[in-house]
C-alpha cells in the first residue's frame, strides 16, 4: 500500500548526519515514501571552531568543510534528483556574512560559508529549468546554545558589539527570512544570497 501524503502541521522525526552519503540518501528516500516528498529543503548544518591558520590541522580542516559545505553539496545533490522530476521545490542554505568578509581564527569556517554561496548561486542556475529555486542566508551573528558553549562571553561581547542593536540575532529573526525565501512570496528570487545583518557599515 502506498504511503499516505503527510498532512499540513503533521511532523515525522528523523536523525541522520549530512557528513555520510549513505545517511542522506535514506533520509531523502524517507521523506519521498513517508511523506510523499519534500517541498522544501532548509540546509542549516554546519560547524566551527577558532584557529590560526599557522595553528590548524587538516583534520580541522577537512571536518569543518566536510559539515557545512560538502554536507550542504550532498543534501543539495540528493534532494534535486527527487524535486527536479516533480517540476517544483525550494531549497535554502545557510551561509554566513563571512563568505564575504574575514574575521581570524575563522580560515576553515569562511571558506566553507563562501563555498555555500558559490554552491547556492552555481545549482540555483541548473535548476532553475526546473522549477526548483535555491537560495541562502548570510547571518551575521545568531545567539544560538551552541554558539552560547562553544564561544567565550568575550568572543561573544565583541561580535554582538558590531552589530548596530548592540545584540546577535535571535534564531527565529533568521528563520523569519528563511521562510520568506521558501514562501512563493520569493518566487522570482533564485540563487541569491541575502545578508540578515545589522552590522556596522
Amino acid at each position: 500500500m502506498p504511503a499516505k501524503p503527510a498532512l499540513a502541521g503533521s511532523a515525522r522525526p528523523a536523525v541522520a548526519t549530512s557528513a555520510r552519503e549513505d545517511q542522506v540518501q535514506s533520509l531523502v528516500g524517507a521523506a519521498e515514501s513517508v511523506m510523499g516528498g519534500t517541498d522544501v529543503l532548509i540546509n542549516n548544518a554546519g560547524l566551527g571552531t577558532s584557529k590560526l591558520v599557522v595553528e590548524m590541522g587538516d583534520d580541522e580542516w577537512h571536518k569543518v568543510i566536510d559539515v557545512t559545505l560538502t554536507g550542504t553539496f550532498r543534501m543539495t545533490r540528493a534532494m534535486l534528483k527527487a524535486m527536479q522530476p516533480r517540476g517544483r521545490g525550494v531549497i535554502v542554505n545557510n551561509a554566513s556574512v563571512l563568505g564575504w568578509r574575514a574575521q581570524a581564527e575563522q580560515a576553515h569556517y569562511a571558506a566553507a560559508k563562501a563555498g555555500v554561496m558559490a554552491l547556492t548561486r552555481c545549482s540555483a542556475l541548473e535548476a532553475a529549468p526546473f522549477g526548483v529555486r535555491i537560495n541562502a542566508v548570510a547571518p551575521s551573528i545568531a545567539v544560538h546554545a551552541f554558539l552560547k558553549k562553544s564561544a567565550s562571553e568575550e568572543l561573544l561581547d565583541e561580535l554582538t558589539s558590531k552589530e548596530a542593536f548592540g545584540r546577535g540575532a535571535e534564531p527565529w529573526e533568521v528563520a523569519n527570512v528563511m521562510v520568506f525565501l521558501a514562501s512563493d512570496y520569493a518566487s522570482y528570487m533564485t540563487g541569491e544570497v541575502v545578508s540578515v545583518s545589522a552590522q556596522h557599515a
